[in-house]
């Protein structure tokens, strides 16, 4: 899947939370996904937002297949979380979206 099948689909999803912002940078060329919660849509906007979320594309797959755990993630240090840790805790509920 590439960036922008992956922001088409979190759109149709409403892959996002509730009046917050959640910024999904996976850093170098692959760049941010935003889900703006505030405004009800999903970007590639790289802006501010309440919690940023750091993973590689290729763990972010993962995670987003179930094949990786978010909190094994997490505590392994694949990914990071700045800002608001409890949005990323809800970022479970924003992966169950992608995959049904």
């Amino acid at each position: 899947m590439t960036k922008d099948e992956l922001i088409a689909r979190m759109q149709e999803s409403g892959a996002w939370l509730p009046g917050k912002t959640v910024k999904i940078d996976f850093g170098g060329d692959q760049g941010v996904i935003l889900l703006d919660g505030v405004n009800n849509k999903v970007s590639d906007a790289d802006q501010d937002a309440d919690t940023t979320i750091k993973v590689s594309w290729d763990d972010w797959q993962a995670l987003a297949t179930g094949q990786l755990d978010g909190m094994t993630a997490f505590m392994t240090g694949k990914l990071k979380v700045e800002g608001d840790m409890s949005n990323a805790m809800q970022l479970q509920g924003v992966l169950s979206k992608l995959r049904s």
